[in-house]
C-alpha cells in the first residue's frame, strides 16, 4: 500500500513515446483499476483559462497559439524538443499543477488499485510515491511506425521524437515490471494480468464482470441485465456487431478495440440485445458506438446502457459524457437518449475548451453529438 495514499496500491506506468503505455493503462482499467493519464492532464492544464495557459504564453510567446487561441502543441513541441532549457521551463510550469491534480484524483478514487501513466514518471517525482513501477517497451522501429500511423508524422519527425527521449534502458533498469508490447493484444494482456496478480494477489484481482439486473421487467417482458464486456467476450461482441451493423469483424478486431475503449453489454436472458463502446479519458467520457437490436425493448435497453455507462464514468470521476449517435439513429433511440438527460449540441458550442477539443477530436463521420454533464465541479478549474 502507498504511504502517500493509504488504502491504495499505486502503479506508476511509464515508457518512451509510442511504446503503448495507454493501451496497458486501459487494460488495467478493464480489470478494475482507476487510471490517470498524467500527460493528458498536462495538456488540459494548457487549455485556455486553465492554470498553465497564461504562464506558458508569457514564457514562449503568442506565436505558439493557433487561430482559435489554443496552444498549438506541435509548435510548442518543436521548441522544447530541440532545447533542453526550454523543456525544463515548460515542465516547471506544468509538473506542479499535474502533481496536485493527481494527488486529488487518487485521494478521492474509490478503487483499490490506481495506475498513473506518465512519460515523465521519474522526472516529475511521481515514481517515489508508487508501490511499483511498470515500464512498457517496444522496439524503435515499432515506435516509429506507430507515430507515422497514429499521429500522421513523417518518418523524420517520428524518428526525432523517439531520439529526443531519454534512453529506454534507463527506465527499464528502475522498473519492477517490464511489459513487452511488441506482440499482439492477448500477449500484452496476459503479461498485465500476471503482473497484477503478483502485485496484489489473484484473490484481489478483478475477474470477468458478472451480469447485473438493472431494469426489472413489466409483466410479460424479460428483465434487462448489464455486463461490462471483457476480452473473454470478444467473439460474442464481434458476432453482435456483425449481425446488427453488417460488418465482418473477428475476435482479433474486437481485442484491438479493447485497446481504445471498453464495452457495456445489455442482455435479455442469455441474449445480447444492446452494446455501447465507451471510454473515459482525461475525465471526459466518450461513447462512439451504440447499438440496440431491433427485437430489444428500446427505451429500457437505452436507459439501462446509459445508466451503467454513467455509473462507471462517475467511478472514474468523469466531468461530462459525450455521446456520438449515427445520423440514421432511429427516432425511438434518440428520444430515449434525450429523455435520459442528454442534449443535442455541436462540438463548437461546448463552452469548456477541453470538452470542445475532445468532441472535435473524437467525433466519427456521419454522427451527431449529445452531451450530459456528470458533475458540477471540475478538477482543473478556470483561473
Amino acid at each position: 500500500m502507498s504511504n502517500r495514499w493509504p488504502g491504495k496500491t499505486v502503479i506508476g506506468l511509464t515508457g518512451n513515446i509510442a511504446t503503448g503505455k495507454s493501451i496497458v493503462r486501459r487494460m488495467l482499467e478493464h480489470v478494475g483499476a482507476f487510471g490517470i493519464d498524467a500527460d493528458g492532464l498536462a495538456h488540459r492544464a494548457m487549455s485556455p483559462n486553465a492554470p498553465a495557459y497564461q504562464p506558458i504564453v508569457d514564457t514562449f510567446g503568442k506565436w505558439i497559439l493557433n487561430a482559435g487561441g489554443h496552444i498549438d502543441r506541435e509548435k510548442l513541441a518543436k521548441v522544447v524538443l530541440n532545447d533542453p532549457e526550454a523543456l525544463a521551463q515548460l515542465e516547471a510550469l506544468t509538473h506542479p499543477i499535474v502533481t496536485q491534480v493527481i494527488d486529488l484524483l487518487v485521494r478521492r478514487a474509490g478503487q483499490k488499485v490506481v495506475v498513473i501513466e506518465a512519460i515523465k514518471l521519474f522526472e516529475a517525482g511521481l515514481a517515489e510515491h508508487c508501490d511499483a513501477v511498470w515500464v512498457v517497451d517496444a522496439p524503435e522501429n515499432i515506435q516509429i511506425g506507430r507515430l507515422i500511423q497514429h499521429r500522421n508524422l513523417t518518418e523524420q519527425d517520428a524518428r526525432m521524437r523517439v531520439n529526443a527521449q531519454p534512453p529506454q534502458a534507463e527506465k527499464k533498469a528502475r522498473a519492477v515490471v517490464v511489459i513487452d508490447n511488441a506482440g499482439g493484444y492477448e500477449s500484452t494482456f496476459t503479461q498485465v494480468q500476471n503482473a497484477l496478480d503478483r502485485l496484489i494477489g489473484t484473490e484481489e484481482t478483478a475477474l470477468e464482470p458478472v451480469k447485473e439486473v438493472v431494469s426489472t421487467a413489466p409483466p410479460g417482458e424479460v428483465e434487462i441485465a448489464i455486463q461490462r464486456g471483457g476480452p473473454k467476450l470478444a467473439e460474442d461482441i464481434a458476432r453482435f456487431i456483425n449481425q446488427n451493423e453488417g460488418l465482418s469483424l473477428g475476435r482479433t478486431d474486437v481485442l484491438v478495440r479493447f485497446g481504445q475503449k471498453a464495452y457495456m453489454l445489455a442482455y435479455a436472458g442469455e441474449q445480447m440485445i444492446g452494446l455501447a463502446g465507451w471510454q473515459v479519458e482525461n475525465l471526459i467520457a466518450r461513447t462512439d458506438e451504440f447499438i440496440v437490436a431491433d427485437q430489444a425493448p428500446t427505451e429500457r435497453t437505452v436507459k439501462s446502457l446509459l445508466g451503467s455507462i454513467e455509473k462507471a464514468s462517475n467511478e472514474l470521476q468523469a466531468e461530462v459524457s459525450l455521446m456520438f449517435l449515427k445520423n440514421d439513429t432511429s427516432g425511438e433511440i434518440r428520444k430515449a437518449v434525450l429523455t435520459s438527460g442528454y442534449e443535442q449540441n455541436s462540438p463548437a458550442d461546448l463552452n469548456v475548451p477541453d470538452w470542445r477539443e475532445a468532441a472535435e477530436e473524437s467525433q466519427p463521420p456521419e454522427t451527431y453529438l449529445v452531451v450530459k454533464r456528470l458533475r458540477a465541479d471540475r478538477v482543473l478549474k478556470p483561473v
